[in-house]
């Protein structure tokens, strides 16, 4: 593509079906020559029907704006004639390109005929880390101009300046990378072989050296370069309360006094010098994050051995290291070295993704994946794959390269992340981590965690599902279908083919050896089947109707099939055995095979592993299940059936398994902080201290939020609205829908709907689609939209007029500040469904012990939950918002009250759904005005 002219294309539309009679309302185009603009050209463009309300709001391009602008088929020959001999670019060339082709062909006007760049594909390739390849993202992250998203003008200039660096980018490429993507670059959907040749040549013309990096068999990687930890230096704590204002006034420039924050510094630092285990509830408003980590840095620099800071996610993880770290180097004025550590799966092996390099016959997905992976290579210093932003096809090559042998061969361990990120956080003073990667450092031979000063765990109350969660045991019947599949079809181009080949070549007699495979595979697959059949079809007694399409029930209901069980493991164990000695007889001759034929065999290996590892799964779920501590729940979607099969061995008491984890942490003897914004409630103060096993001697602290905090909010209580448990479940759900699409034409969205049941969320959300009502907003359903919680809530901030539907995962650990969110909706008391297979497992041991199911486990438990929704409302003391509670049950129960008194102390209305939007309307009609008034005034 040398001395080619880009044309750089942006259009806005009134939708996205120029065949349903969408039309363009702004065109734009940005000329660009040897990488210099050279020409700009934008027109309005006058559709011949009205803008939507959407658009408009979108664009911020009006009718009255384009009534005068010429009609698309006035300037369609001079924009083809622009376009003819240019190779077109733009930010998604299959709208922009084919949107414009299609008016073009109405138009009578001849079509684009030439090469077309998308920036979307290219910037995936060149800027894998991206959170976001929106536009607007993308220039925020590269420091692009953008005065006005969603403006051809604008955004066709950002697109040019994006295309620009995206050029430059693949200049700093070293030429086996560019090698690498050149060689795969012919199966993309846009034209991008050209510009990477094109930056090929120029990088072979650069004198020896340049652009150069280590290679792993070929691959170039950027070789950690860890710095080296300075000579810890005595910093004191400080002791004034001036003292530590004056440090904090160091990283927040619009510093607010808050008296439990520097408390909870006290208590922190306190702790970790004495070796004392301290258990602290610090709610949203009182600055948690740097009330530990300041006082957490100090006393690493001053003990000269890191602090552990664990918390529940890895964003989490993230935002620590990256945002709050620095701040408290900033107060302190000295670099307070961190790493964070997590588990070896989140870190690529170099040594697998060679092997899969020489062995898949990549599909498209795999192929820009690895393109994706090529140059993050030249730039990672962690090698945790999360930091590469992949699309769902190829999470599962993704999946593939991190899952590494843990037996590494020698060149494989000096380029090993994990084995580097252990040595690194050694020597540093802050180790951050994640609950999962804490508990499961119990299991290893060699501890990854040793000799630290003290330990803080974050968002603790959360460690009692980790705790859960890393004691389950998992049959998932699609992940068998696949693990079985990659050794079982001899199919010619699948690796038991290319296997049996290679068994041929070396060893022969490979038709025997193929027989005796293929026959214990029958066995095995005929098994397996049957059993699929026999817990997908089984009509287990807790059914009610109630749970929609998800059926969950105990093992014990199908307790008759164990012979069968036991059958299936039985086949299974020799089907492994035949595979091993196909292994067995090629590791005989690797010495005699190519690498390529090697990387077979490696991969032969991983995946028998893969199988004896299920056949162990199989043992522990199905035939070892006599531990009074654990219950196995079979959960299954009749939508999806065989395919949704699942069987889970989960854990009754969490709280004996963390006696053990706590164990090992007092064996070390250093300061240990249990913290979370609820860790406790009323009437029952140690329900989460127990559950985490805790001693009872160890003091529960609480550092209550500034009282201005919560000024701004309000409880509403809908009095009118039906009772849950004396309506049937549609009646509930229309007036739920009623009372969503009533509150959000009063506040005009920004709001959370918070359920229990998934299935209730889908009902509620399809109802409201279906009415039309709120056909101006954009409605975001978890487990209906498509995207993982990061991404709904990303699409939730980037519109204003919003509503977000989510259950579990959003009651908590969701950060929404300011006006984005002005409401939550909580559509019914979040108590576990008795139905529940783990909660009723709970519940009888708890009848056994003499205590109440309800009031010891259900009431705490929904208390929790309750408050932990509230938190989502209000995050800063400027935040306004409404708790809006739509189930009568917290007025009408006795235990109601106890509900009202967990949450903080602010008004509670109790009034009708009428009276509610009245005052929402009120409200919000009363603060536009206020900001009309303040606009006139200046």
């Amino acid at each position: 593509m040398d001395n080619c002219t880009y044309a750089v294309v942006d259009l806005e539309t009134t939708g996205h079906s120029p065949a349903k009679g969408d039309r363009i309302i702004q065109i734009a185009i940005v000329f660009i020559e040897n990488e210099t603009i050279i020409k700009k050209y934008a027109r309005f463009v006058n559709p011949e029907r009205e803008i939507p309300v959407f658009i408009q709001q979108l664009t911020a391009i009006t009718d009255e704006e384009v009534k005068n602008a010429p009609r698309f088929e006035e300037i369609a020959t001079s924009i083809s004639e622009m376009l003819q001999g240019a190779v077109f670019v733009a930010h998604n060339t299959d709208f922009d390109l084919s949107f414009l082709q299609s008016e073009f062909k109405r138009c009578g006007v001849p079509q684009f005929i030439g090469k077309k760049v998308d920036t979307v594909e290219l910037s995936k390739i060149l800027f894998p880390t991206s959170h976001s390849y929106r536009l607007q993202d993308l220039s925020d992250e590269l420091g692009i101009a953008l005065p006005a998203a969603h403006r051809a003008d604008d955004d066709a200039e950002a697109t040019a300046h994006l295309l620009l660096a995206a050029l430059k980018k693949l200049r700093t490429l070293p030429e086996e990378t560019l090698n690498l993507l050149h060689r795969r670059s012919f199966s993309l959907r846009s034209d991008l072989s050209g510009l990477i040749y094109d930056a090929l040549k120029e990088v072979r013309k650069k004198s020896i050296g340049v652009n150069r990096l280590p290679l792993f068999r070929g691959i170039p990687y950027r070789q950690p370069n860890w710095e080296e930890t300075a000579e810890g230096r005595a910093v004191p704590y400080p002791i004034e309360t001036e003292e530590k204002i004056a440090l904090l006034k160091k990283a927040f420039l619009a510093y607010e006094h808050r008296e439990a924050q520097l408390s909870f510094m006290d208590t922190v630092f306190q702790s970790l010098t004495k070796s004392k285990e301290v258990v602290a509830e610090v709610p949203t408003g009182v600055g948690k994050t740097i009330g530990y980590l300041l006082p957490a840095a100090l006393h690493a620099l001053q003990t000269g051995k890191p602090v552990i800071i664990s918390t529940f996610t890895n964003h989490l993880v993230d935002k620590i290291m990256n945002d709050e770290l620095e701040k408290v180097r900033k107060m302190i004025g000295y670099r307070v070295n961190g790493t964070v550590l997590k588990g070896r799966e989140q870190y690529i092996s170099l040594g697998k993704f060679e092997e899969l390099l020489q062995i898949t016959d990549e599909s498209f997905d795999e192929t820009f994946t690895i393109m994706q992976i090529l140059v993050w290579l030249t730039e990672t210093k962690t090698g945790d794959v999360n930091e590469l932003n992949v699309s769902g096809g190829g999470q599962l090559f993704i999946d593939r390269i991190r899952k590494g042998s843990n037996y590494l061969k020698d060149d494989e361990r000096i380029v090993d992340y994990h084995l580097k990120m252990q040595e690194i956080s050694i020597h540093s003073h802050i180790i951050i981590t994640n609950h999962s990667m804490l508990l499961s450092d119990l299991n290893r031979e060699k501890r990854v965690f040793r000799s630290f000063s003290g330990i803080i765990l974050d968002e603790a109350h959360q460690f009692i599902h980790t705790a859960a969660r890393a004691n389950e045991t998992v049959f998932s019947y699609t992940t068998w279908k696949y693990v079985m599949g990659q050794i079982s079809s001899d199919t010619e181009g699948q690796l038991l083919y290319k296997i049996l080949q290679l068994h041929e070549r070396f060893c022969g007699n490979s038709r025997y050896i193929a027989h005796r495979l293929s026959s214990s595979f029958d066995r095995f697959s005929k098994q397996f089947d049957r059993i699929a059949t026999v817990l997908t079809t089984h009509k287990h007694s807790s059914a009610n109707g109630k749970s929609g399409n998800r059926i969950v029930f105990s093992l014990s209901e199908v307790e008759e099939e164990r012979r069968t069980f036991s059958l299936l493991s039985e086949a299974l164990s020799e089907h492994i055995t035949n595979a091993h000695s196909i292994s067995d007889d090629l590791a005989i001759h690797l010495n005699q095979m190519s690498e390529k034929e090697k990387a077979f065999v490696a991969e032969w290996n991983y995946w028998i592993r893969e199988l004896t590892i299920k056949a162990g799964e199989w043992v522990e779920i199905f035939l070892d299940n006599d531990n009074e501590n654990f219950t196995v729940y079979i959960e299954q979607d009749k939508r999806s059936l065989p395919g949704s099969l699942t069987v889970v061995k989960s854990p009754v008491d969490t709280s004996i398994l963390l006696k053990d984890f706590m164990e090992h942490i007092r064996e070390e003897s250093v300061g240990v902080i249990w913290t979370s914004g609820t860790m406790k409630i009323e009437q029952d103060e140690r329900f989460v201290v127990r559950q985490l096993g805790i001693d009872d001697e160890v003091p529960l602290l609480t550092f209550d939020a500034p009282k201005h905090f919560y000024s701004q909010s309000t409880i509403f209580i809908v009095e009118d609205m039906p009772s849950i448990q004396q309506v049937s479940q549609n009646d509930y759900i229309e007036a739920v829908a009623d009372a969503v699409v009533q509150t959000v034409i009063a506040t005009g969205g920004r709001l959370f709907v918070l359920f229990t049941s998934q299935d209730m969320l889908r009902k509620t959300y399809e109802l409201i689609m279906e009415s039309e009502l709120l056909d101006d907003y954009a409605l975001i359903a978890q487990g209906v939209s498509s995207g993982s919680r990061l991404k709904l809530l990303k699409s939730f901030r980037q519109f204003e007029k919003s509503v977000l539907f989510g259950t579990n995962s959003f009651w908590e650990g969701v950060d929404v500040p300011g006006e984005t969110l002005s409401a939550v909706i909580i559509v019914r008391l979040p108590f576990s469904s008795p139905e529940d297979v783990v909660f009723k497992a709970q519940a009888d041991r708890l009848t056994k012990l003499g205590k109440n199911s309800f009031t010891d486990l259900a009431l705490p438990e929904a208390i929790l939950r309750l408050r932990q929704g509230f938190g989502r409302l209000i995050r800063s003391s400027e935040d306004r918002g409404f708790f809006i509670i739509l189930d009568r049950r917290i007025e009408t129960k006795s235990y109601g009250k106890r509900f009202i008194d967990a949450l903080p102390n602010v008004p509670v209305k109790k009034l009708s759904l009428q009276h509610m939007v009245n005052e929402l309307e009120a409200c919000y009609n009363g603060e536009e005005l206020r900001g009309k008034l303040d606009g006139k005034e200046q």
